[in-house]
């Protein structure tokens, strides 16, 4: 079992002593202490809980913790469908989910249809921040602000749905900034993050540690660049890295990734384009690592449409080529600064 992204809780007999339908409820003891020990970390929380929707919401803004919980599923389905719900909504490998409840039918629900959901009984609640598996590498300002940031996307998508244009006509009212730039040592524990949480939009599933990094950064051999971006809700935070090894005449993508929370925002190839483009204004070859996984299949085919070819296959390992002959243009949607000089 990896780290966990998304705690989802039960509510009755869970969160607060007592059932809703049945008369008051009162939170249990250190159940806030404990819902707000994993915001710090940056896990997410989600709430799925067979009751009133109107109601339930109510009693949690009343309790002072409904911010806490995103994309709630109160409602009369199986759990095991809300929390499938929950996972899409916040674009997750189900495996990176916790379920705690009260009762071992909906655990075992839960189990027999998503067995790779962690599921942990009520009762065991307070050993939670002590699992390892709730236990982050680091906490990072991204981690701490994690929560805001998917409360900002809500928002963007509430809009977006609502929106009577095109996917791209809409995207064009954000006015989106994507910042590209060498790595700093004070970016090195989010980029070691970002490499452990992703694996949607990450070309080889290699986990830097935070000692690689910090050697490359200091070696003439490598660039390691980050990428920010921001629009007029705020900041996404730092959703982007690659690595890159320079020789005579060539480079060599050793790895790529973007965070899936900008899967929907037409940004995944900005920084693919970028390092394309650069290649060729250093009069380099551009070749670059692929290794396929379970969930990484939309990353080969973003290399794909940019122009790369498989040249070789070294055990998991593909090697690609960049056979671009001109330079990449970028969304009109998207303001691209770039500040590196290679």
């Amino acid at each position: 079992m990896g780290k966990i992204k998304c705690v989802v809780w039960d509510l009755d007999n869970t969160v607060w002593d007592g059932a809703l339908t049945e008369g008051e409820v009162t939170l249990k003891s250190n159940i806030v202490d404990i819902i707000r020990e994993l915001d710090k970390r940056g896990i997410l929380q989600s709430v799925c809980s067979k009751n009133d929707a109107g109601y339930t919401m109510e009693k949690l803004k009343e309790f002072g913790i409904d911010e806490y919980f995103l994309y709630p599923q109160i409602n009369w389905n199986p759990k095991s469908e809300n929390i499938r719900t929950i996972c899409k909504s916040f674009n997750f490998g189900i495996d990176a989910i916790a379920f705690v409840d009260d009762q071992q039918f909906e655990l075992d629900e839960v189990s027999f249809n998503i067995p790779e959901v962690l599921c942990i009984n009520a009762e065991n609640a307070d050993t939670i921040p002590d699992m390892d598996e709730f236990i982050p590498l680091y906490i990072t300002e991204d981690s701490k602000n994690r929560r805001h940031l998917y409360m900002n996307d809500i928002v963007r998508n509430d809009e977006e749905s609502r929106f009577e244009g095109t996917s791209e006509e809409f995207l064009s009212t954000l006015g989106m900034r994507f910042i590209i730039r060498r790595a700093q040592k004070e970016d090195l524990k989010r980029v070691e993050e970002l490499t452990v949480r992703t694996h949607q939009l990450n070309s080889t599933g290699t986990v830097y540690s935070f000692d690689e990094l910090n050697e490359m950064i200091g070696s003439d051999k490598y660039e390691v660049i980050v990428v920010q971006l921001t629009d007029k809700y705020g900041d996404y935070g730092k959703i982007g890295v690659s690595v890159i090894e320079k020789e005579e005449g060539k480079w060599h993508l050793k790895m790529l990734l973007m965070s899936c929370r900008v899967m929907s925002k037409g940004v995944g190839s900005v920084l693919l384009k970028y390092i394309v483009n650069s290649a060729m204004d250093s009069n380099v070859k551009l070749y670059a690592d692929f290794i396929s996984t379970d969930r990484n299949r939309i990353m080969y085919v973003t290399y794909k449409f940019t122009g790369f070819r498989e040249i070789s296959k070294n055990g998991d390992v593909i090697q690609l080529v960049s056979e671009a002959e001109k330079p990449f243009k970028y969304p009109d949607y998207i303001d691209v600064d770039a500040d590196i000089e290679f």
